[in-house]
């Protein structure tokens, strides 16, 4: 069978953490994360509702201020008029609906304004922004799948350019129809790009690099698209437009094909040998680096890819249950990432429902999420994995859970908290995916990811609905939101930690988790430790 096959991290060693090379990737890929940033927080803006009032019984009823109070005693019924005189009376003559259609506010033009999406049309309001997140789910399923196929660049650049193009085809929509099924088209490419993104850089990277890449890359440049959405609302009142706008950065980030190349751990895997090593020649050449003459022997390459006959094999959803292993991990992830997209997009989303200011509140959860990033970068090598995730969901639930002792004309307090409540989610929201791309081998890993986050489109389906709820109860939305983190704080205790762990490549290398074995988990490999040491 020949001498035995070095480990990937080994055989990459001579590359190094930090060289030009991995920069170049990191802050491309990283910006791959920004239009996600904003193109899943878009409904916030081009879905709100301005203040509106009925038409009175004719048409030259003054458009002021103060109009919107005295038309009627609600947003959906009007003052019936009375036939003497030129405008509505008081009611004393009774009510009915407003026949004759709503007039709204001219500060922002949005899908509610332009085909009056209130009173009994409100439903659709929170159908557009699930059915973005069911175009998610979908896409989260099938994407992993291909990409652990037919490779990650591929479809990265596939889902870029549907987000883009999509949103420019969206900005055209004659009706809401239209609207919902491009929202739906849209939301496939978004977290597909995403996990792809993240994917790729992270099988192109050494352990430190990771998790900077993943944190202060991919994580923070995400919450820039946020922070930057508020501020193009602000300045593009008009939905149309904002639509257009937010599809010129990703069309622009198509012309990097020629620049970012194919995972060479997932070409290796394919036993693509030679692909793999003309990669990271290149990466040597830019490193300015003298590479091996042979970096990967093909029989060696063969003894590693013929292990358990895993390489000859055609990797499906099914291999994410089939060992213990891997089932349970994929059990637990597929409860923790509905509850953390439900509790994360759900406090994100709620932001036009807080009082005060729109924007400024969007730019403030942006800057919160940023925050949580950098915390996270922080204390991610200095706790075990699992431990960090906990408490940090434990931390967002027990602080949504207590407004409700805070009386509601407390605005101030009621936001800090649910602020603070967002602080601890978008800390585990960020985390997830870091933490379970160690946690998947290499062989199902985007599959893996794919999955899970295709669950936690359940959560982020269902949270408009939550928030809806809110009419009738402000403070039960927080109570359901923070339940589902504290149940996923428990649950998260038991998942294997991986800091200071290599990355798994096959099924037979994926961790058990803790209630099941106890055992000492095994050690980095000596050559490892050694390079380790020398640093």
């Amino acid at each position: 069978m020949g001498e035995k096959y070095q480990d990937f991290d080994v055989a990459l060693a001579f590359l190094g953490e930090y060289g030009r090379f991995q920069i170049l990737m990191m802050v491309l890929l990283s910006l791959t994360a920004i239009p996600c940033g904003y193109m899943g927080m878009l409904s916030v803006f081009i879905a709100d509702t301005p203040t509106h009032r009925c038409r009175t019984w004719f048409n030259s009823t003054p458009h002021d201020g103060d109009s919107f109070s005295r038309a009627g005693p609600d947003n959906c019924y009007r003052y019936k008029a009375d036939a003497n005189r030129s405008e509505a009376v008081e009611p004393s003559n009774g009510t009915d609906r407003c026949e004759d259609g709503w007039i709204f506010s001219t500060e922002s033009h949005t899908i509610v304004s332009e085909w009056e999406l209130v009173c009994e049309n409100a439903w659709k309001v929170p159908f557009s922004t699930s059915v973005f997140f069911i175009g998610v789910l979908f896409g989260s399923l099938v994407s992993g799948q291909l990409s652990d196929r037919f490779g990650r660049k591929h479809v990265l650049f596939f889902t870029i350019s549907l987000q883009s193009v999509t949103a420019l085809i969206q900005a055209t929509s004659v009706n809401w129809v239209m609207f919902c099924a491009l929202n739906c088209l849209r939301g496939v490419g978004h977290v597909a790009c995403f996990v792809t993104s993240l994917v790729l850089g992270s099988e192109m990277l050494g352990e430190s690099a990771r998790l900077v890449y993943t944190l202060l890359g991919q994580c923070l440049c995400y919450s820039i698209g946020y922070a930057l959405l508020p501020l193009f609302a602000y300045l593009i009142r008009s939905w149309r437009l904002l639509l257009v706008a937010s599809a010129i950065p990703g069309l622009v980030f198509i012309f990097t094909w020629w620049v970012i190349p194919e995972s060479p751990r997932w070409l290796l895997q394919k036993g693509r040998v030679k692909e793999a090593e003309i990669v990271i020649c290149r990466a040597a050449k830019m490193n300015k680096i003298h590479a091996p003459d042979v970096i990967f022997k093909t029989v060696d390459a063969s003894e590693l890819l013929q292990k358990s006959d895993e390489d000859k094999r055609v990797y499906t959803f099914m291999d994410l249950i089939r060992t213990t292993n891997l089932r349970n991990i994929t059990g637990l992830g597929f409860f923790i990432w509905i509850a953390i997209s439900m509790v994360y997009y759900g406090l994100s989303l709620n932001t036009s429902n807080l009082k005060g200011n729109i924007y400024l509140n969007c730019l403030v959860s942006a800057a919160t999420d940023a925050v949580a990033y950098i915390a996270t970068f922080v204390l991610m090598n200095r706790a075990p994995r699992h431990t960090l995730l906990c408490v940090n969901l434990m931390f967002s639930g027990l602080t949504l859970l207590v407004v409700k002792l805070v009386p509601e004309d407390t605005h101030a307090a009621f936001q800090v908290l649910v602020l603070m409540g967002k602080l601890g989610v978008s800390v585990g929201h960020s985390f997830i995916y870091f933490f379970f791309t160690e946690l998947y081998p290499t062989v199902v890993r985007n599959t893996g990811l794919g999955v899970l986050s295709t669950s936690g489109r359940i959560g982020t389906i269902v949270c408009p609905y939550i928030l809806h709820i809110g009419i009738y109860s402000k403070v039960l939305p927080y109570i359901i939101f923070g339940s589902f983190s504290i149940i996923a704080a428990i649950l998260s205790l038991v998942l294997p930690d991986t800091r200071n762990c290599k990355f798994p490549d096959l099924i037979s290398e994926a961790k058990p988790i803790r209630c099941f074995c106890m055992r000492k988990e095994n050690p980095l490999p000596a050559s490892l430790q050694a390079r380790k040491s020398s640093e």
